[in-house]
C-alpha cells in the first residue's frame, strides 16, 4: 500500500519521537497510518474533557475493528487557514478581529502555522502559511479592510482553503479551516455567475460534493465560527426565495454540515469579543486528541473509507452523555 508524502512524513515523525526514555522503542510504523483528531464534548455544556486515555476510545474502518497504534495530545503542530466571509454581514466582526488579533494568535505554539484568506464568489489568499503570528495579525488587519459585491459560494471557498492546506510547510500538521461566517451562502445562479463571480474566471464553482472530497484527502477539519445579523437574515430570506430553484440542483453548503462531516463543530460568538472566541477555538483545536491506526484491510486507491471513533465500553464517561467528534473519512491513496 502506498503512502501519501504526508503520511509518510507522519510516519517518520511519530516513529522517531515514540522512543522511551531508556532508548527503547514504543511505537514502530511499517505501514501507512491513519491519524484522526478528535475531541469529546459534553452533550449538555459543550465543554471538552481531555482525561481519556488510548484504551477509552474504539475506531472502526467501514465496520471494523481497529487497533490504535498512536495516541496523543497537542504533540503534533497545527496548520491553520483563517478564512474569512467579505459579505457585508461579517465585514464589522472582521474589523473588531484585526484589533485584537495578536492577543488571540498569542494562544498559538511558535511551530503552528497560519494562513488567512478571504472569500466571496472566489477565494483570495492574503498571506501564506507563516510561522510569524505578527505577520499574520497583519495579514488579518488587511482581509478587514477589503471589501465585495459579490455572491458567496460556501463550496468554492471550502474547497480552496483544503486545498491551501495542502502546501502548509510541514506535513505533520493537524490541518484546520477557521471559518468566520453568516452561514447564509448563495448558490451559483445564472445570475451570480455572470455578474458577481468574475474571480472565478469563467470556470463554475465547486460543488460541495468536490469540496467533501477535498476536505477527507486533505484530513482538514473545519471550525465555523458563526456571526449573527438579524438585518442579514432577513435579506438572506429574500435572496434563498430568489434562488430556491437552483438550490435543488446546486446545494450551497452549511457550515454545520462541513463541520459534522470532519469533526469539527459550530461555535456562535454568544456577545463574547471576537478575538475572544478565536483564542478559545485556538485552544480547544489545542486539546484535540490525536488517535491514529494502521488499516487492517488494504483497498484500492481512491476507495472511500468510512471512519467512526466512539467511547470503549470501559471509559470513564457515559456515551449518552457525551459526544465523540472526528472526520466521517478519508480515500485511499
Amino acid at each position: 500500500m502506498a503512502m501519501t508524502g504526508r503520511l509518510a512524513a507522519w510516519v517518520a515523525l511519530l516513529a522517531a519521537a515514540a522512543w522511551g526514555q531508556d532508548g527503547t522503542p514504543v511505537f514502530r510504523a511499517t505501514s501507512e497510518l491513519v491519524l484522526l483528531d478528535v475531541q469529546v464534548i459534553d452533550k449538555h455544556t459543550n465543554t471538552a474533557t481531555g482525561k481519556l486515555q488510548a484504551t477509552d476510545f474504539e475506531l472502526s474502518e467501514d465496520g471494523a475493528p481497529q487497533r490504535i497504534s498512536f495516541f496523543g495530545r497537542d504533540q503534533l503542530p497545527l496548520a491553520v487557514v483563517l478564512l474569512f466571509d467579505l459579505t457585508e454581514s461579517t465585514r464589522g466582526v472582521l474589523r473588531r478581529l484585526a484589533a485584537g488579533a495578536q492577543t488571540a494568535l498569542d494562544h498559538l505554539k511558535p511551530e503552528d502555522e497560519v494562513a488567512v484568506m478571504v472569500y466571496a464568489a472566489a477565494a483570495q489568499l492574503v498571506d501564506g502559511f507563516t510561522c510569524d503570528h505578527a505577520r499574520t495579525a497583519g495579514a488579518v488587519a488587511r482581509a478587514a479592510a477589503m471589501k465585495s459585491g459579490d455572491a458567496a459560494f460556501f463550496n468554492e471557498a471550502v474547497y480552496q482553503a483544503a486545498l491551501q492546506l495542502e502546501n502548509s510547510a510541514s506535513p505533520s500538521s493537524r490541518r484546520v479551516i477557521l471559518w468566520f461566517t453568516d452561514n447564509m451562502p448563495n448558490v451559483p445562479s445564472g445570475f451570480n455567475i455572470r455578474y458577481h463571480a468574475k474571480g472565478l474566471k469563467g470556470a463554475p464553482p465547486h460543488t460541495g460534493e468536490e469540496a467533501i472530497r477535498k476536505l477527507h484527502e486533505s484530513g482538514t477539519v473545519v471550525m465555523p465560527l458563526l456571526l449573527k445579523d438579524p438585518l442579514a437574515a432577513i435579506w438572506a430570506e429574500m435572496v434563498i426565495v430568489n434562488e430556491s430553484p437552483f438550490r435543488k440542483k446546486y446545494p450551497p453548503g452549511d457550515a454545520h454540515q462541513y463541520a459534522e462531516l470532519t469533526g469539527g463543530f459550530a461555535a456562535g460568538m454568544r456577545g463574547r469579543e471576537v478575538q475572544e472566541r478565536l483564542a478559545q477555538a485556538i485552544d480547544s483545536l489545542r486539546g484535540r486528541y490525536t488517535i491514529g491506526y494502521r488499516p487492517a484491510e488494504d483497498k484500492p486507491p481512491g476507495t472511500l473509507c468510512r471512519v467512526k471513533g466512539s467511547l470503549a465500553p470501559g471509559a470513564p464517561l457515559r456515551p449518552q452523555e457525551w459526544t465523540v467528534l472526528a472526520r466521517a473519512g478519508y480515500y485511499r491513496r
